[in-house]
């Protein structure tokens, strides 16, 4: 059987609950199939932070982004194997690969438990990346969280350039204090229409 059929046989146990046929595309050659497998082993509700782990370490870009998009909403309690693989640790890793590091950003941003090593590296992420879409996704990634420690980086971000601004300003919403509502009212001037309005937003 061709890879792309393969593919569809294990999409296609996702969606009937064949657990076994999903589970075995895991371990498939085809980074395509491995890829599937997460899905469908994921939407069975069959997915264990190992095979969440091994995905994000997989040679293959296409299967690291859809382990990635499967880590945002992992639900298990247990982040940590009992041989100290951490999944919060492993995300952040991807933040160091280019092809990655957006939707590594994106995905910690999701993780209901994000610890203070996640948001110091998400505030140095909002704040020095050399990619301003990766910046961006690190402020978004802030505001979702809303830890007060990382307001400084919100603020400062939100003197970056325009797509940037414009994301720390709605990140600001998640934020409280005289600092913040400053920051907002100077922002009704922004040469940038979209940071006026949004901060116009959040003040009215």
């Amino acid at each position: 059987m061709d890879e792309r059929s393969e593919r569809d046989r294990i999409i296609e146990a996702g969606h009937l609950g064949r657990a076994q046929t999903a589970r075995s595309g895991l371990g498939h050659p085809s980074p395509i199939v491995r890829a599937a497998a997460l899905g469908a082993v994921s939407r069975i509700g069959i997915l264990d932070l190992d095979d969440l782990l091994h995905g994000l370490a997989d040679p293959h870009l296409i299967v690291r982004q859809r382990a990635i998009t499967e880590a945002a909403t992992f639900a298990d309690p247990t982040r940590v194997t009992p041989d100290g693989r951490d999944l919060l640790t492993a995300l952040a890793t991807l933040i160091d690969d280019d092809a990655t590091a957006e939707a590594a950003v994106w995905a910690l941003g999701e993780r209901p438990d994000a610890d203070t090593p996640v948001v110091e590296r998400l505030m140095a992420v909002a704040t020095t990346h050399a990619d301003p879409l990766v910046r961006e996704a690190g402020v978004a990634a802030l505001g979702s969280i809303g830890d007060p420690r990382s307001l400084s980086a919100v603020l400062a971000a939100s003197r970056d350039k325009a797509t940037v601004r414009r994301r720390a300003i709605i990140a600001l919403a998640a934020f409280e204090g005289e600092e913040v509502e400053s920051r907002l009212r100077e922002a009704l001037d922004d040469r940038d229409w979209q940071v006026s309005q949004a901060a116009e937003d959040l003040l009215s």
